[in-house]
């Protein structure tokens, strides 16, 4: 089922909601949607957990507003939909830029209704190197690829996708994985490549509070995996899975490890808050 959450006056995101049970919201990366989920959201509810994919403001199928593509606003925006959904117990998933709006909706609201985190490949906590994190794209890599969105925007696609995966994927999986970053707003991709550019997550790493696990790939090209190994020393009692054999992708390069090992984490929840919902 698909429906419309309003997030701020004159702003609606689109939220695709499958299954019963514990609630799992997944947040994606740039510059796709929802639908990357796909082989997650196909298998999550047989294993009783209730599976809400957001389109982030200017992705997808939500609203496309010319302003409001900050982490703190793309953070809010979660708050909204969780606030409207009255959801408990949050099982909370972003992947790539996802993971970093996680990051910040987790030290920005206090992971109000969130019992758990999973961060897969994820941006943080700091896209771009800066004094003391020499790690990931400079801010000049940056600023040609916002140059290249306004020239060539079907070119800079595939160029990112080109270091996506580490393994061998179809022409027609690439093609449609295009495709998803295709369907959004060209200003949308644009301001927010530039927040992944600016944006530091590190303080706010501290602030989580919740079983938390990591999932990356240590092939990754385009958050690479010293990004994972700060997560980790930054937010206590962090559990670090290394996928061996994945890029950025890990959710597709090693699709059954990732389910096994996304069930495994899952299931644990049980141990920290017991078998009732909070």
């Amino acid at each position: 089922m698909g429906y419309y959450v309003t997030v701020e006056k004159g702003v609606n995101v689109y939220v695709e909601d499958v299954g019963s049970g514990k609630p799992v919201v997944l947040i994606h990366g740039w510059p796709v949607n929802h639908n990357m989920f796909e082989y997650q959201t196909s298998q999550l509810p047989k294993y009783g957990y209730r599976t809400i994919s957001i389109d982030l403001r200017g992705f997808g199928k939500s609203d496309r507003p010319w302003q409001g593509y900050s982490y703190d606003r793309m953070a809010d925006d979660i708050h909204e939909v969780l606030e409207t959904l009255r959801l408990k117990n949050v099982r909370l998933i972003g992947f790539s830029m996802g993971g970093a709006i996680a990051i910040r909706y987790m030290a920005r609201h206090a992971g109000k209704r969130v019992s758990q985190l999973i961060l897969v490949d994820a941006a943080a906590p700091a896209f771009t190197q800066r004094p003391g994190f020499p790690y990931g794209f400079t801010k000049a890599e940056i600023d040609a690829l916002l140059e290249q969105n306004d020239k060539d925007r079907p070119q800079l696609l595939t160029d990112f996708g080109n270091i996506f995966f580490a393994q061998s994927i179809s022409d027609s999986f690439r093609n449609w994985f295009q495709l998803l970053g295709l369907e959004a707003d060209s200003h949308a991709t644009y301001e927010t490549l530039k927040s992944l550019r600016d944006e530091d997550l590190r303080a706010d790493l501290a602030k989580i509070h919740v079983p938390t696990a990591i999932f990356h790939g240590k092939l990754d090209k385009v958050a690479p995996y010293p990004l994972a190994i700060a997560m980790n020393e930054g937010i206590k009692g962090s559990l670090l899975v290394p996928f061996e054999h994945s890029g950025h992708g890990s959710f597709y390069d090693e699709r059954e490890k990732f389910h096994k090992e996304l069930l495994s984490f899952l299931d644990s929840l049980r141990y920290f808050v017991g078998e009732e919902e909070i």
